[in-house]
């Protein structure tokens, strides 16, 4: 179970709309990573995938200094209940989190570290490995167990 936990945040932090930038209009939740199919042919191949998480790291590089922070990635990540802050879970979760990303461990997240763990999350996703995923294959990947990977 421990070892399902970074999958099923990392699967999440990818098909959250919450992530969304200020002004974009955030996808419907059923959307997921389908809102990355630019082509609309009912997948998501590498190339889009590539260009949404470039996209997506631009949006949320607030002060465009190329390099996000802790609190530039989840600055839209909505709180758990009613709170304006996170949980200390939430907040464990996401510290957690940003630090899988750092790789450099130097405080700041760069496209290099993002992308990387973009290919991974589309990696995890594509298990027939056709280089193409969507919404159903990534329920999938989240639903297997550790050992089936």
């Amino acid at each position: 179970m421990p070892k399902l936990l970074p999958l099923a945040t990392a699967l999440f932090m990818l098909a959250a709309p919450a992530f969304a930038a200020p002004g974009d209009q955030a996808p419907p939740a059923s959307a997921g990573v389908m809102r990355y199919d630019t082509n609309k042919d009912g997948a998501v191949d590498r190339a889009e995938w590539k260009a949404g998480q470039e996209a997506r790291f631009k949006r949320l590089d607030a002060n465009g200094d190329g390099k996000l922070s802790q609190d530039e990635l989840f600055a839209r990540t909505p709180a758990a209940g009613n709170s304006v802050l996170p949980g200390d879970r939430q907040a464990g979760r996401q510290s957690a989190y940003f630090q899988r990303l750092d790789a450099d461990k130097d405080g700041q997240v760069t496209m290099v570290e993002f992308m990387a763990q973009a290919d991974r999350n589309f990696a995890r996703c594509d298990l027939n490995k056709d280089g193409r995923i969507d919404t159903a294959e990534c329920r999938q990947a989240l639903q297997r167990k550790p050992g089936e990977r």
